[in-house]
């Protein structure tokens, strides 16, 4: 589904990708990992279009996406929750969810300053979503009176709302209560059972460890280790990178 072939990054003398290739298979969750500075940020941004490569291809679908604007990778199909929370926080929790249902983001502009309204199905869609990540109460409040666990499930679900075929998200469960580190271990299970490809990033190794299917490990701007989370916890590479000698 996603392929990222021979990419590299500089910032001056820091190589933050350096001949950087892995693959993503569909219906999988995999986890991007590595020890800080690894270089997994900046993938996650080259590939959603807000960093360009200094050189390498990243291939969606088939389709050569690298210089596409980051508009045009999300409505390619690549639906994104950031490290940084991005909600409009004077929008009410529905109103950052009827923008994200749009097929294109500028469709709301149209729509949401206008008469037009939601037609039933997207109306019982986002009512679906907030129910399965377990914040339809709040969904009349303003984004900036939540907490900010509450924050991560409403980018969640706008990330699960917009229509795409590949989920990227990067530390979903940083800093959340564990209760809400729960809930959205659930929910990912739950949607890889649909059918969904999700790529994370995550610090929490028990959280990744038990989550994905499939682990690329990252140091120094490389990939080093693939491998099944079994194989990751006994690779003498990612022991080191994560440890030392």
């Amino acid at each position: 589904m996603l392929q990222i072939k021979n990419l590299n990054k500089s910032y001056g003398a820091i190589k933050a990708a350096d001949n950087c290739n892995f693959t993503i298979k569909p219906n999988k969750i995999t986890g991007l990992i590595g020890p800080n500075g690894a270089g997994k940020s900046t993938v996650f941004n080259i590939i959603s279009g807000f960093e360009k490569e200094d050189s390498g291809t990243i291939i969606f679908n088939g389709k050569d996406i690298s210089k596409f604007t980051p508009e045009g990778i999300a409505n390619s199909g690549i639906s994104r929750v950031f490290q940084k929370s991005r909600l409009f926080n004077n929008l009410t929790v529905y109103e950052n969810l009827e923008i994200a249902i749009e097929e294109e983001n500028t469709k709301f502009l149209k729509s949401f300053f206008s008469s037009n309204k939601l037609n039933t199905k997207q109306e019982k869609r986002i009512k679906e979503v907030l129910e399965l990540l377990k914040i339809y109460e709040v969904k009349d409040l303003q984004c900036k009176e939540l907490s900010y666990g509450q924050k991560r499930l409403v980018e969640l679900c706008r990330a699960i709302l917009k229509p795409h075929k590949l989920m990227i998200l990067d530390e979903p469960v940083a800093g959340v209560h564990p209760s809400i580190r729960n809930t959205i271990m659930e929910v990912l299970k739950l949607l890889k059972g649909s059918g969904e490809t999700i790529l994370l990033i995550e610090h929490d190794m028990f959280f990744t460890l038990n989550i994905c299917d499939e682990i690329i490990v990252m140091d120094d701007g490389k990939v080093i280790a693939k491998g099944s989370p079994e194989q990751i916890k006994n690779n003498k590479k990612v022991l080191e990178a994560y440890l030392g000698e």
